[in-house]
């Protein structure tokens, strides 16, 4: 089996990958859309960072049919790419009407859902996927449960998974009121400095010729890496949030006019996240700050007089509640 590029090894793009750890730390914050150009590691950072991760209890991912023997062992986090054509019941699993009502047997077969459960859910081009998928897809990463109901039959399972989305707004938008739905958003862009150039083309062509040996001169690297997931993942649920913090994210999704109370919820979830990545015990103006961008940059309503971009209209937002 080949082995996957480091996510250790992804010249630049640290908002992206930030985004990643923090969900990877706490998948409350409800997934990650990632928009930008073509060819910049978007998949390559998803497929590499479900690799990182370590192995987990086998009953703890994936479909396991009512009655059946319990997993034994580990298995690894699972990574499901669903692809743009894919149909309902590929995506939600489907069941079995002749046999049931032949045999009185319910056969359940299950969709892409059920095999990303305890791991992540990759869609590249989400712009493009249709409507009603996207919506089926985000009822259920909000839910953490799959139900499929056919002629008075029904199924319900477990689909506990991060979802990443990503796109080329060029090629298509996604409904503000889906895009809403995502905890947080990343903007990526095709490297300009020549230098980050030349070091990616080193890195890929290196992994080409001899991807075990660019993962294993990696370890090091991948290993402090995952050491910080595992101590985000532990420290998370105790990090103290202060009055002071959500004061200041009701503060600032106020000043940029967020609709909704989704933006505070990400914000306080993310910045705590953040600063149990960070082994920190106490979430600090700092983390939210940093997260600011990522929660809320999709959450703003396009004002006709004011032409300059989301993240530019935050860091503004911030810098004013800063000075008051």
């Amino acid at each position: 089996m080949r082995s996957p590029f480091p996510f250790s090894a992804i010249v630049g793009q640290d908002e992206m990958k930030l985004a990643l750890l923090i969900a990877a730390v706490d998948a409350r914050v409800g997934g990650v859309m990632v928009f930008g150009d073509r060819g910049t590691g978007k998949s390559t950072a998803v497929r590499a960072l479900a690799a990182l991760l370590p192995p987990v209890p086998a009953g703890q991912v994936g479909y396991h049919a009512e009655g059946a023997a319990p997993a034994k062992g580990k298995a690894a986090v699972p990574f499901v790419d669903l692809p743009l054509g894919a149909t309902e019941d590929r995506v939600v699993g489907a069941l079995d009407l002749e046999r049931a009502l032949g045999a009185g047997v319910k056969a359940f077969e299950p969709g892409l859902l059920a095999r990303a459960n305890g791991g992540f859910l990759y869609i590249d081009e989400i712009n493009l996927l249709e409507d009603h998928i996207v919506d089926l897809l985000l009822d259920v990463a909000a839910s953490g449960e799959n139900l499929v109901e056919r002629e008075g039959l029904s199924v319900r399972h477990p689909a506990r998974f991060v979802l990443i989305g990503s796109g080329n707004p060029e090629e298509g938008e996604l409904r503000p009121q889906l895009l809403d739905r995502f905890g947080l958003s990343v903007e990526v862009r095709t490297p300009q400095a020549i230098a980050d150039r030349v070091e990616i083309l080193k890195r890929c062509d290196a992994f080409e010729r001899d991807p075990a040996g660019f993962a294993q001169g990696w370890a090091a690297q991948e290993k402090k890496t995952l050491k910080r997931i595992a101590r985000g993942r532990d420290l998370v649920g105790k990090v103290e949030m202060p009055d002071s913090i959500l004061s200041r994210a009701a503060r600032l999704c106020s000043a940029v006019g967020a609709d909704g109370l989704r933006g505070e919820l990400t914000l306080m979830r993310a910045a705590r996240a953040l600063a149990a990545l960070e082994g920190a015990k106490v979430v600090a103006d700092a983390h939210l700050d940093r997260v600011a961008a990522l929660a809320l940059r999709h959450r703003l309503r396009r004002n006709p007089l004011d032409d300059t971009g989301s993240t530019a209209r935050i860091e503004r937002a911030m810098g004013e509640l800063a000075a008051a």
